[in-house]
């Protein structure tokens, strides 16, 4: 089976400084990718652009055409779902959407964020949605064409404060080889030009621990780049490796 990558991302920008990685990665290998933005991110992200003077809607504009440019660097398709920010509130439309589009899609992986953080509601909310729209896509009854969907494994992503959100890194993900797509993907976001470098130092980080649990025989230099992931539910194998 081909890789089908979906990411549920509250925010315009959020799948590009915590997945951009494993994006590039299933892009890379000819797998698909589809990011859904829930939220442009307009209203408790775009400071920037509030300050400049900028309309509601021209701040949606801009976001809307940075994340687009973001995921078209890192070769995945990108659907807005617009159903606002600060605060985002979950509803019947948004979650069949998302149905309708795991059945379409068939993912074969799921990335969204964690259900914990006291800085921004919106994420856990946004994880909320997409777990339960996973489940309802499982279904044979509801109604949304296609063939119910599998289970496919549900990644939750890095949080930008990740000791406050109770996030434990299980899985370190090696991003090296497209981690310069990465970077000109997080450069298409000059919105939130912080982060920029906050995401390239935790790469590091996150680089250094990768090689450290992966042992001497990997091959693994000092520009080692990863991301880190947690499991939502449990991992189905025939052999613990």
């Amino acid at each position: 089976m081909s890789e089908s990558l979906l990411v549920v991302s509250a925010h315009a920008g959020d799948f590009v400084w915590r997945a951009g990685g494993a994006v590039a990665l299933t892009t890379s290998r000819g797998g698909t990718a589809t990011v859904v933005c829930l939220t442009y991110g307009e209203r408790g992200e775009s400071a920037r652009a509030w300050r400049e003077g900028h309309t509601l809607e021209e701040i949606k504009a801009i976001r809307r055409s940075e994340a687009e440019s973001a995921a078209d660097a890192l070769g995945a398709r990108i659907e807005f779902l617009d159903a606002g920010d600060y605060p985002l509130r979950p509803s019947e439309t948004i979650t069949d959407r998302l149905v309708h589009l795991y059945r379409e899609l068939q993912p074969t992986v799921v990335l969204t964020h964690p259900l914990e953080d006291p800085y921004n509601g919106d994420h856990p909310v946004a994880a909320r949605i997409a777990l339960e729209a996973r489940v309802l896509a499982q279904a044979i009854g509801y109604p949304a064409p296609g063939d119910p969907l599998g289970a496919p494994p549900v990644f939750f992503f890095e949080p930008h404060q990740p000791e406050q959100c109770g996030f434990v890194p299980q899985v370190l993900l090696d991003v090296t080889p497209v981690f310069e797509t990465k970077q000109k993907a997080m450069g298409c976001l000059p919105a939130q030009q912080h982060m920029w470098s906050y995401y390239t130092d935790l790469a590091t980080r996150r680089g250094v621990q990768l090689k450290r649990n992966a042992g001497p025989n990997l091959g693994l230099t000092s520009d080692t780049k990863a991301e880190a992931y947690m499991r939502y539910y449990p991992q189905v194998t025939t052999e613990l490796a």
